[in-house]
């Protein structure tokens, strides 16, 4: 197995128009259709008939060059089943350039700039890729997906169409392969004490309002304590995860999904996100839990470590959770230190935008090379790809292994990790672990798929916060604006300074530093610093694409 062997310099790939916009089945040189290259050259190792469901096997042997985001926690090693397994089933070995996982994204970043990126860079989000599309070191995939049957059957299944739209560049097409997922996955929401709830004869909160009653209750149980103090914060984003969770229920956008511009469903244009009267009213939720000492205002400066910490000495009694913090860190210590605490996380609670939440369906993805194109086997690498990442097979494959070595079904949805084995630290102690051992369960290779298989390996409380997500109806992905390069640098220039004023202010207005009197000055500010000429720019490009999709 090789760990380098970088590729000649790329070729550019030139820039087509506004060309590949019809539909996923279209046709005349649309999406789908291969572009414009003959491609009847570049079938070394394809297969001559390849469909949904059909195992990948080359015509003979290939080898396919790839960027290996390398775990601290799983790195790599040339030992692994997986490696084995892949080349027995399509005769394909990887040619792999591990980087390390914190000098990813410089590593990918100088590649594609010199032209030596390997032919498959996953780990890429989006809009990640958008500032190499101009120099054509990246292909553009969705010209291509006519070779790729079982990405295009998801996405017409899954109605994937307008997640897709949202990753377009300014000629129409998209250049990630990104991970697409049957349902959206929560991930954070409020954990509270249930044991405190239920001596106070208290429930489980369903709404903001409630919660707000809740630690009310609290607090006139216990006057010198914070109920609910919290972490994941940053000078970027104060209480991140609360405020991108809270937002959403607000019908706006705030902490770690905070983005300048917002779609207005109503006026059907984008609006700036921080002088939405939506995230005015969040804010004077914030204000109300500050303001009442419900809320720790250290909540937005302190790190994970204290936050835990008052939870776990009971100086609070809530916080932001993700299932894994919930059973690995909140719930065994709290069990070894408070005799007979409970805690649970809860649906994240329902807000003034009702019950329909907003998310993505699309995770992280690839990128292919530009370069690639020349191969003679570029019609058997898109095959490899679109089997291994997004056929039901290879995401079985790259999630769990080899049936009967490293994991059994019993079912749909119903995988038992074998005997010896463990996966994330379950259950302890097991001599082997799936992804340090074998490399299944890698980030680089499983991601996305069906709701069964994604939800497969949720321990009980993770699983029962899903569903009971996933339950609930998902908002339209916000249409495409995808800014032209001159519009990019423009907007560059502007969209800092504006994320950073909106951060400084949500901390001020949520503390009382700054009354929420003071609002119509603070949106004043945002102008002055070009707030009107960014949307207006976002809303050309929206009125553009949607005009020139027709």
């Amino acid at each position: 197995m090789k760990n380098s062997g970088q590729l000649s310099r790329r070729g550019l790939l030139a820039v087509a128009g506004f060309a590949g916009l019809a539909a996923l089945s279209g046709c005349g040189g649309g999406e789908g259709d291969e572009g414009s290259a003959d491609l009847s050259k570049k079938r070394k190792g394809a297969m001559d008939k390849y469909g949904v469901g059909d195992q990948f096997t080359a015509a003979g042997p290939l080898s396919f060059s790839i960027l290996h985001n390398n775990m601290p926690t799983y790195p790599m090693k040339d030992s692994w089943l997986f490696w084995k397994e892949i080349t027995r089933r399509t005769k394909v070995t990887f040619e792999p350039t591990a980087v390390p996982a914190s000098d990813y994204e410089k590593k990918r970043s100088l590649m594609i700039g010199a032209g030596d990126a390997p032919w498959i860079i996953p780990k890429t989000y989006h809009p990640q890729e958008t500032a190499f599309v101009s120099s054509g070191a990246l292909l553009p995939v969705s010209e291509y997906t006519g070779l790729m049957p079982n990405f295009t059957a998801k996405v017409k299944a899954w109605g994937l169409e307008g997640e897709l739209d949202s990753i377009r560049q300014a000629d129409g097409r998209f250049y990630l392969l990104p991970g697409l997922h049957e349902k959206v996955r929560h991930g954070y929401s409020l954990a509270l004490r249930t044991d405190v709830l239920e001596r106070l004869g208290l429930k489980l909160p369903g709404t903001w309002d409630e919660v707000y009653d809740v630690l009310k209750a609290i607090k006139e149980e216990y006057p010198d304590r914070y109920p609910f103090s919290d972490r994941w914060s940053v000078p970027t984003y104060p209480a991140g995860s609360l405020l991108s969770y809270l937002s959403k229920t607000y019908g706006t956008k705030a902490g770690w999904d905070y983005d300048n511009v917002t779609f207005d469903t109503t006026a059907q244009k984008y609006v700036f996100t921080g002088a939405m009267d939506e995230y005015r009213r969040l804010l004077e939720y914030l204000r109300k839990l500050c303001a009442e000492k419900l809320l720790d205002p250290e909540s937005f400066t302190q790190t994970d470590d204290e936050a835990v910490q008052k939870l776990l000495s009971e100086k609070s009694f809530a916080i932001s959770a993700n299932p894994q913090e919930l059973v690995q860190n909140y719930r065994y210590n709290l069990s070894e230190q408070v005799e007979g605490a409970t805690i649970e996380m809860i649906p994240v609670p329902v807000g003034p935008a009702g019950r329909a939440v907003r998310g993505s369906r699309l995770e992280n993805g690839l990128l292919i090379s530009s370069a690639a194109l020349k191969s003679d086997s570029f019609v058997a690498l898109m095959q490899f790809v679109d089997w291994l990442w997004y056929s039901d097979a290879g995401q079985e494959f790259g999630k769990y292994g080899v049936q009967g070595v490293t994991y059994s079904r019993s079912g749909p949805g119903r995988y038992q990790v074998a005997d010896g084995i463990g996966l994330m630290g379950t259950p302890a102690g097991a001599p082997k672990d799936l992804q340090k051992d074998y490399g299944f369960s890698n980030g680089v290779f499983a991601y996305g798929g069906s709701w069964a298989l994604v939800s497969s390996s949720f321990a009980p409380d993770e699983k029962k916060f899903a569903d009971a997500m996933a339950r609930r109806p998902l908002l339209p992905v916000e249409p495409a604006h995808p800014l032209r390069a001159e519009e990019q640098e423009q907007a560059a220039l502007w969209d800092t300074p504006l994320k950073d004023h909106v951060a400084q202010n949500t901390l001020q207005f949520a503390l009382g530093k700054r009354p929420l009197a003071e609002w119509d000055s603070y949106v004043a500010e945002l102008k002055s610093r070009n707030m009107d000429r960014y949307v207006d720019l976002h809303n050309q490009a929206h009125e553009r694409f949607q005009r020139e999709k027709g």
